[in-house]
């Protein structure tokens, strides 16, 4: 964790103060006060009585007395702050939101960009102490491969030891390789030739309809670019008992499109058997964690 926070500070602007935002159970929270203890200042907590607010997120802001100031966020958060004038006024603030638990929705990005707010996507788990690529490029130290099958491997010092208790998953994730901790991630994904990585999801998420392959995550990126007053979109696979699974989608948001539409949309931008199949509109998205959508409850949901 020690070496997982130097390499954060030695990518972002140096020690600052920072805004606990997001639970500290959580490994991004928890970084939040190890880098605080580090840099040697004190966090703003920011008053989560009443769940995520733009106005208590603002209220904790308006309480951090260091010149540099960061905050850790998931996008569900910085997209409420961006819809709210004193939220987004209060990310400002901040020389850089991190933020991760899930992927960066280049809407997103944008929103922000024109918000005058600059965000830095973040990948990693608790197994890597949180966050060690930021916007595709591994901090000082680590180590990016990617194996025959697109499976990420993450290696460096702020790579966690094992698992504590389970001798049989330390074996199966972890190892030793010339004196380096290795990961395997449960994350496929892809290195370009300036090895910077792009994070294709989940192994277990991939979608197989008719015997092809489909990464949700690009499901969802064209159409949150296609459709931007969406707030959240999710593609996950559903039986089917001709293709095996077919690409469902479900959104939440105003104005939601209908399937034809999606689909007449984004023909010619997606693979044809990567369109969806059905859209599903819900009035919310149940979450395993903050910022992760829980893919196998949505999968029910839209099957039924």
């Amino acid at each position: 964790m020690r070496a997982s926070a130097a390499g954060t500070y030695a990518v972002l602007h140096g020690p600052g103060q920072w805004l606990l935002a997001i639970p500290p159970q959580h490994i991004a929270g928890l970084q939040v006060l190890v880098r605080s203890i580090l840099s040697g200042t004190t966090p703003v907590i920011m008053d989560r009585d009443a769940g995520f607010t733009p106005q208590a997120f603002a209220a904790a802001t308006a309480a951090l007395t260091g010149e540099t100031a960061y905050t850790s966020l998931v996008p569900t958060q910085v997209g409420r702050l961006l819809d709210d004038p004193a939220g987004a006024a209060a990310l400002r603030r901040f020389a850089v939101v991190l933020v991760g638990g899930s992927a960066v929705p280049l809407t997103l990005r944008e929103r922000a960009l024109a918000a005058g707010v600059r965000l830095v996507a973040t990948y990693g788990m608790s197994e890597s102490a949180g966050g060690c690529v930021y916007d595709g490029r591994p901090l000082p130290g680590v180590e990016i491969a990617i194996d025959e099958d697109e499976r990420i491997h993450l290696g460096g010092p702020m790579i966690a030891h094992g698992y504590l208790g389970r001798p049989d998953l330390t074996a199966a994730n972890f190892t030793t390789r010339d004196g380096k901790r290795w990961f395997a991630t449960d994350d496929l994904g892809a290195l370009d030739p300036d090895g910077r990585l792009t994070v294709h999801g989940r192994r277990d998420d991939v979608i197989t309809t008719g015997g092809l392959k489909v990464h949700p995550r690009v499901v969802e990126e064209a159409v949150l670019t296609a459709y931007p007053g969406l707030k959240s979109v999710v593609a996950v696979g559903v039986p089917d008992p001709e293709w095996g699974q077919i690409v469902a989608l479900a959104v939440t948001g105003e104005h939601p499109p209908t399937r034809d539409e999606v689909r007449d949309r984004l023909r010619g931008e997606l693979a044809a058997y990567a369109l969806p199949k059905v859209v599903r509109v819900l009035p919310h998205l149940p979450e395993r964690g903050p910022g992760k959508p829980d893919r196998r409850a949505i999968a029910a949901m839209v099957g039924q």
